[in-house]
């Protein structure tokens, strides 16, 4: 009786683990079939040819425009900075980081899954008009854009100087849905202005100069260090740099931006990826830190941010932040910190991919986690939108006499703060020369409670 016991429970044990063997065979084998490149491309090339030959109208179908609708939805899926750029869209990329294109003068991106935009170029069509950072675009040419990917998006706003293109755009801070028909133009961005909106960098009384960046063009790091040598030219003792509703833009850019503020080869981004060829270390070779005091200390800097400050701006942000080179005050910024390696293909299209993260000089990362200011000083939205209202060419057009009244005596709190402190840190290097390692060492000590 025991050893027929013994037996069945062996068989029946025998037969679970074949069960179980043949099991994780076939999932195996499934897993396998799904890594598998071959299979795949040639069920790809089934459903290709099957549309080609039995869909409706497949006749009107080429296959490049096949292949290429199937390799941008692919992309797609990836992340939303990630897009597959056809011949056209690619020469459009290469416009945009030489500074002149047309269209409407608009940075836009995914945020929660709404086409949004990221900041209005000034003097443009879509600034004059009074688009705003944070106003998403629901509509175009009427119809919604609920299923439309970026670079389609981006796609039908661009086109030929001279024609329009009807827009639709919900303010998430009123609610307000305003329809606009838009005349598109040759955009030519002047990447860095002064805080009259123009490139002539007066001093304040306090001897505290202002430098905005607009956009990391392959101009910025030029237009930075003429700036700089008017300021300077003037006696200048502290600065305020500000990065609020700047997008980004090239990565060399923010680099020659850092390295302005830094002693020659120290660290400014290190960038890490799946493979190692993505990880990368840049560091200053410019001719060292060109805002030194007359005893050899650093000049005081003041950053100022906001959540529209995104990628270059957030590795300029960071940075200095980490190296107490500058105090960053503001909000917390967008949180863009991936790379996009652009690979040229062979028919002269492009893959935009996302290929690695950038991480400070102390390893924090920046994406989807943005850069918290030293100082927070929060504004409201409607705040916000007075003071983009306010700096933005033509804003103070597109508003009614009492609107118009309330913009123009709407008060920048960031920079006044910024001011302030500034003015602070000059008055304590005054009384207290060499004390703390000079403005150097009092805005480390004001990051560090700041914290």
């Amino acid at each position: 009786m025991k050893r027929r016991l013994i037996f069945g429970l062996v068989t029946v044990l025998l037969a679970v683990n074949l069960l179980i063997g043949a099991r994780v065979y076939t999932q195996s084998a499934q897993a396998a079939q799904k890594d598998s490149a071959y299979p795949n491309l040639n069920l790809f090339s089934q459903v290709m040819e099957k549309v080609r030959r039995d869909y409706v109208d497949g006749q009107n179908l080429s296959y490049q425009e096949l292949v290429y609708d199937a390799l941008k939805g692919m992309i797609d899926k990836l992340d939303p900075h990630s897009e597959f750029l056809d011949p056209e869209r690619y020469q459009e990329l290469q416009n945009d980081t030489e500074g002149h294109f047309g269209g409407l003068g608009i940075v836009i991106a995914m945020k929660d899954n709404f086409l949004t935009v990221i900041a209005p170029m000034e003097d443009t069509p879509g600034s004059r008009a009074g688009i705003l950072s944070g106003d998403r675009i629901v509509k175009i040419e009427g119809r919604s854009t609920e299923n439309l990917n970026l670079q389609d998006a981006v796609k039908v706003l661009r086109g030929d100087p001279g024609t329009d293109v009807a827009v639709t755009i919900l303010r998430p801070s009123t609610g307000q849905v305003k329809d606009y028909k838009l005349t598109r133009a040759i955009i030519n961005v002047d990447m860095v202005k002064d805080i009259n909106g123009k490139k002539e960098f007066p001093l304040d009384d306090n001897k505290i100069g202002y430098v905005r960046l607009v956009q990391f063009g392959d101009k910025t790091g030029d237009e930075l260090e003429a700036a700089l040598k008017k300021l300077k030219a003037q006696q200048m003792q502290a600065l305020v740099l500000d990065l609020r509703w700047n997008p980004g833009g090239l990565l060399d850019q923010a680099v020659e931006v850092c390295e302005k503020f830094l002693p020659r080869n120290q660290l400014v981004v290190s960038t890490e990826g799946r493979n190692s060829s993505q990880n990368s270390v840049r560091r200053a070779s410019g001719h060292g830190d060109e805002l030194l005091n007359r005893d050899g200390s650093p000049m005081p800097i003041v950053v100022l941010v906001n959540p529209w400050s995104a990628s270059a701006s957030e590795i300029v942000a960071g940075c200095l932040q980490d190296l107490h080179r500058a105090i960053i005050l503001g909000e917390r910024t967008f949180g863009k910190g991936s790379v996009q390696s652009i690979i040229p293909l062979d028919d002269g299209s492009a893959l935009r991919l996302t290929t690695a993260k950038y991480y400070t000089p102390s390893h924090k990362v920046i994406h989807e986690v943005g850069i918290t200011p030293n100082v927070i000083v929060p504004v409201t939205d409607d705040e916000d939108r007075d003071l983009q209202l306010k700096r933005t060419p033509g804003g103070m057009e597109t508003l009614d006499e009492t609107s118009r009244n309330r913009v123009m005596n709407e008060r920048d709190l960031q920079l006044d703060r910024a001011t302030d402190l500034l003015k602070g840190i000059l008055l304590f290097t005054e009384r207290s020369p060499g004390r703390s390692g000079g403005s150097e060492g009092k805005m480390a000590a004001m990051q560090k409670s700041a914290k």
